[in-house]
Parts: C-alpha cells; sequence; structure tokens
C-alpha cells in the first residue's frame, strides 16, 4: 500500500510503545479510527502528539455541544484552509451523524438551510482571518471552549495534515465517490455514540511543560490541553537562530488571512533561509511545501522528529495568531 505520509517515514504503528502507545489506545476506543495518518505522522515527536490529541478529543469528542455543529466549524476550517485530506475526512465524519445531504452539499462548497448550522460554518471558514470572526459567536458562551477549541485544534491539524500528508484520505483517491464517503461514514457511526469522558486526555500529558490555559477555556480541560500545545509546538523554535526566529514572528504578525503564493524572492529579511521557509510555509500556506524545500533544510542532524516540531512550530503561529485575534475581539465585546 502507497504510504500517506511525505517527507517523514513514521515508525510502524505496531510498533509503538510507551506515550505513544497510550495514544493510539485512546484514539482507538474514543475516536474510533484505528492510528489515523494525522496523529501517526506526528509519532516521532510525543511532545507534540500527545496535546494534539488532547485538544482534539477535550473538544470535538468529549466537550459539549452538538456534534454536527462541531463537525461543521471543522470542516469550515479545513476548506478555509484549503486542506483537502481534512475536508474529505469530516464530510466523512458528517456522513457518521446521519445527515448524509448535509455532508454532501457542504463539502460541495454550498450552505446549510438551517441558519444556525449555516452560521457555524460560516463561523469555522472566517475563522482563517485573523480578526475575522467579530461579534457574537454562533454558540453559547457556556459551549466556548469545545467549539472555539475545535476550531483552533483543526488551525493546526490542517496545518500538519497539508505539509506532511498526501492529499488523498483512502486508497486509489476512492473518496472522490459519493458512495464510498456514505459508507465510510456509515462504518464510523457507533464511534459518534460514544460518551468519552472529559479530561481523560490529560493524564498523556503528565511532565509536560504547560503554561497557564487561555482564559476562554474556563476550567474545561480545553484549557490545559491547549496550553500543552502551545508550549510543545513552540519548542520548535529552537531549531532556527534569532533572526530567523524573528522574520518568521514577523511574517506571521503581518498575515492577514489570505493565501500567499509565497515565492522565495517575497519573504521579508532572511526568510530565503531553508528553516525560516519551512516555518513560514507551515504557517500561512502548508500546502506549498514541497521536497526540495525540505531537503534544502535537512541536515545529518535534522531527523523526522526535527521536522515534525518545526512544522508545529510554523504552525502553531498562526494558531496564535488567530486565537490572539478572537481573544482580544471578544475582550473588545
Amino acid at each position: 500500500m502507497t504510504s500517506p505520509f511525505l517527507h517523514t517515514e513514521p515508525l510502524s504503528a505496531e510498533s509503538a510503545t510507551g506515550q505513544v502507545a497510550e495514544v493510539y489506545r485512546q484514539l482507538d476506543r474514543d475516536f474510533g479510527v484505528d492510528r489515523p495518518a494525522t496523529f501517526v505522522v506526528l509519532s516521532s515527536a510525543p511532545a507534540i502528539l500527545a496535546p494534539t490529541w488532547a485538544l482534539m478529543r477535550e473538544s470535538l469528542l468529549a466537550g459539549p455541544g452538538d456534534r454536527t455543529g462541531k463537525e461543521l466549524v471543522a470542516l469550515g476550517v479545513s476548506q478555509a484552509n484549503r486542506c483537502p485530506f481534512c475536508v474529505t475526512a469530516h464530510t466523512v465524519l458528517l456522513h457518521a451523524t446521519g445527515d448524509h445531504a448535509l455532508a454532501e452539499l457542504v463539502a460541495g462548497g454550498g450552505t446549510p438551510d438551517d441558519p444556525g448550522q449555516a452560521r457555524l460554518l460560516d463561523w469555522g471558514r472566517a475563522s482563517r482571518t485573523p480578526g475575522g470572526t467579530p461579534g457574537p459567536p454562533p454558540f453559547p458562551a457556556a459551549e466556548t471552549p469545545a467549539y472555539l477549541g475545535t476550531a483552533l485544534s483543526f488551525h493546526f491539524i490542517n496545518r500538519i495534515a497539508s505539509a506532511l500528508l498526501k492529499e488523498s484520505v483512502l486508497p486509489g483517491r476512492a473518496e472522490r465517490f459519493r458512495a464510498v464517503r456514505s459508507l465510510a461514514g456509515r462504518a464510523l457511526s457507533g464511534s459518534l455514540r460514544r460518551n468519552p469522558v472529559p479530561g481523560a486526555s490529560l493524564a498523556l500529558l503528565d511532565g509536560a511543560p504547560s503554561g497557564p490555559p487561555p482564559v476562554w477555556a474556563g476550567d474545561s480541560p480545553v484549557g490545559p490541553a491547549y496550553a500543552a500545545l502551545r508550549e510543545a509546538a513552540l519548542m520548535g523554535a529552537g531549531l532556527l537562530d534569532a533572526e530567523d526566529q524573528l522574520t518568521v514572528r514577523r511574517a506571521v504578525r503581518d498575515w492577514d488571512g489570505s493565501h500567499p503564493a509565497l515565492a522565495r524572492q517575497s519573504f521579508p529579511g532572511r526568510a530565503e533561509q531553508p528553516g525560516a521557509r519551512l516555518a513560514v510555509l507551515a504557517a500561512l500556506a502548508p500546502y506549498r511545501i514541497t521536497a526540495e524545500d525540505v531537503t534544502a533544510w535537512r541536515r545529518p542532524e535534522h531527523s523526522d522528529h526535527c521536522l515534525v516540531h518545526l512544522v508545529a512550530y510554523g504552525a502553531f503561529l498562526a494558531v496564535d495568531r488567530i486565537e490572539s485575534a478572537w481573544t482580544a475581539d471578544a475582550t473588545a465585546g
């Protein structure tokens, strides 16, 4: 079977031990998917894998709120980020809810007939632009940790998938066919009836560095999960020198949510340097990362572990930019 991975060669999922194996067990039990590629690709960097899973689990799966609504947000985010892999995955998961017509309508770029669902989808799509979701959110305040956590989780996962996975979810691009998407969703329908216990993933983060949780998360388990991912992802800055770090941060700071061409000559300052280029691409347009970009950066000491951390660093800077703008808007409101 053709490997779904780009630029890395993760160890066989069957050989996983320790923290990685524990994540896989929770994935199978609570998500109903056996070692999905979006998480296996992070297995060389357990410090990134565990909080990525925790954030998704505690928001999308175990957090309060309607699962269909959260899937619409995740799909809207994935469409805005131009991540075909994740668009297909969430189309299948919408099929799993039993609303097959809604799944296909949204996957085709349409708008749900239900006004509440339409607002959730639009909110997800608009969230790529920092500050692009002003005004009251389309969900109850008590469900903010789950909905915002879902959106931020997939802003991160989209970037990982676009950078390090091929676009096809199923062999032979079978997901092109509506019947296949529907059947795949039906196969997962049982997983949506599970009720994961909130907070169970946090044990996987024991001993990991973690800063304060964001205010919007309240006392939800989403808060520690987000804080742990932030700390782990920002560790990737150590793969860049100080000038390149500054270049990357400035590029993300000035980003307006658009999809830039990102030609080499368009980078400011030292961004033509391969490490900085990879980090900026991971933040703003990860689907443009090429084998040449990775080869230009790779040195003998740069393992898959290092590449995952560098991509995660750039990806999380974009997440942080989006989260900070949302927090500022919410505070101003």
